[in-house]
């Protein structure tokens, strides 16, 4: 397959520290939202949880090789807080910070470019005891991690994510109790998001103080969103919708301010906004990640929460959908690409996550035959081809995800891996689609 990408285009897959990891209380590491809130009755499906996970922590020398047989350019992974900071703050536990220490170094000798997010969701239990994330302290808790960070790692990490997917955090977590930390409150969400933006700023202003080499970025969750008619209350819907998801945090760090009328549809629930903290949001990044999926048309529904809408996706042929629900919708992210283009003067974009979740049942072997892994990948990855001819500045892909991992509240149903791993025994194997990937990746490069 020929797939027009510049020379310069960066492949990888990507991880997060919480879905993998395991190792939930071994050498030092302190509890997070997630250890807690996927210990509790009914929180997950099936009463699954993720203290063992794919049992990266110790299995993290075979899965670089993994990465080098695939011949990924880039790795994305998130630290977990806790693991190197038990309580959030305070007394650093040096086995985690060896952990990721070892990891980036593995990296590098195997040709990787280290990607690292430093919030991808699992916050210190300890911190959450003093309020969270909807607390205005958790700024500056943010930012002497993010120090920590990069004082150790900051000499060889290529790219850093300050959050994975704020709006899930705030949304998911606090405004619709079905994420860790479990609150649901609609004023928490939104306080909750400006904070997570304050302390991206603050780290970003940091990491610039600091004169770190590398670049540094934040991922969003973005979805494409198409009226469901073309009345005024269906568009109108469908503006909130992308305020909510997507223009709130782009707006803010792009523009320095949140879309004014959805602040005046929230009301009461918008968020108290100090003197400065716009200025501090809107530091200049040096990428933006995002993370696509799906696309929905929205429509006008008075029955549709605060902001009175209804969603429905929308997927090629009507019939494309994975084990958890997700429509396959290629074209979406061809204009997602282009709206962030002419809306904020053409950014650097990475694509950091993107995949699908599938039955895939193994043969005898543990092998599976994911062809319509495949086509979703090729798919989307034309798409994201016609946005870059068209001069979307899109400068690298990561496909989600490297390996079969905990999908959070669906627990280990979903497998979205390139790679499957029995949880059982922890065994990997390479699927249909991590050998599709290789030959891609390879193909590229010859090229060049």
């Amino acid at each position: 397959m020929r797939i027009e990408l510049p020379a310069s285009f960066l492949w990888g897959a990507s991880t997060s520290a919480f879905q993998i990891e395991g190792a939930w209380n071994e050498d030092g590491k302190g509890e997070s939202v997630w250890d807690r809130f996927n210990h509790r009755r009914h929180a997950i499906l099936n009463g699954d949880h993720a203290d063992v996970a794919c049992d990266h922590y110790h299995h993290m020398t075979e899965d670089v090789q993994l990465m080098k047989d695939l011949g990924l350019q880039a790795y994305r992974f998130s630290i977990a807080w806790p693991r190197v900071l038990p309580q959030g703050r305070g007394s650093v536990n040096q086995k985690g910070v060896d952990f990721y220490d070892r990891l980036v170094d593995q990296l590098l000798a195997a040709g990787i470019l280290p990607n690292a997010t430093l919030n991808h969701w699992d916050f210190p239990q300890a911190l959450q005891d003093l309020g969270g994330w909807n607390h205005r302290d958790s700024a500056d808790w943010f930012v002497d991690y993010a120090r920590l960070m990069f004082e150790r790692l900051g000499d060889r990490v290529e790219f850093w994510a300050t959050h994975n997917e704020p709006w899930v955090v705030a949304a998911l977590g606090y405004g619709q109790g079905v994420f860790a930390p479990g609150i649901a409150d609609a004023s928490q969400q939104y306080q909750t998001a400006h904070h997570l933006l304050l302390s991206h700023g603050k780290a970003v202003q940091l990491f610039r103080q600091g004169g770190y080499k590398g670049k540094i970025g934040i991922v969003l969750n973005t979805s494409y969103h198409v009226p469901a008619s073309d009345s005024e209350a269906d568009r109108a819907a469908c503006q909130r919708v992308d305020d909510d998801g997507i223009n709130f945090f782009t707006d803010a760090i792009y523009r320095g301010e949140y879309p004014q009328e959805f602040l005046q549809w929230i009301g009461t629930h918008a968020p108290k906004v100090e003197r400065g903290d716009m200025a501090l949001i809107q530091q200049p990044i040096d990428f933006l990640g995002i993370n696509y999926y799906m696309t929905f048309n929205v429509a006008h529904s008075p029955w549709g929460g605060l902001l009175k809408q209804s969603s429905e996706q929308v997927a090629v042929n009507d019939w494309r959908h994975s084990t958890i629900g997700f429509g396959f919708n290629p074209d979406g992210l061809t204009r997602l690409l282009l709206r962030f283009k002419e809306k904020y003067d053409n950014p650097v974009i990475y694509v950091t996550e993107n995949g699908v979740a599938l039955a895939d049942i193994p043969d005898e072997n543990g092998f599976v035959d994911d062809t319509l892994r495949i086509d979703f990948l090729e798919m989307h990855l034309n798409a994201l081809s016609k946005a870059v001819e068209a001069g979307a500045n899109v400068r690298g892909y990561y496909a989600w995800s490297l390996l079969d991992n905990f999908e959070w509240a669906h627990g280990f149903m979903p497998r979205f891996g390139l790679v499957r791993v029995d949880y059982e025994s922890g065994r990997r194997t390479p699927k249909q689609s991590a050998h599709w990937y290789r030959n891609l990746i390879a193909g590229q490069k010859e090229m060049r």
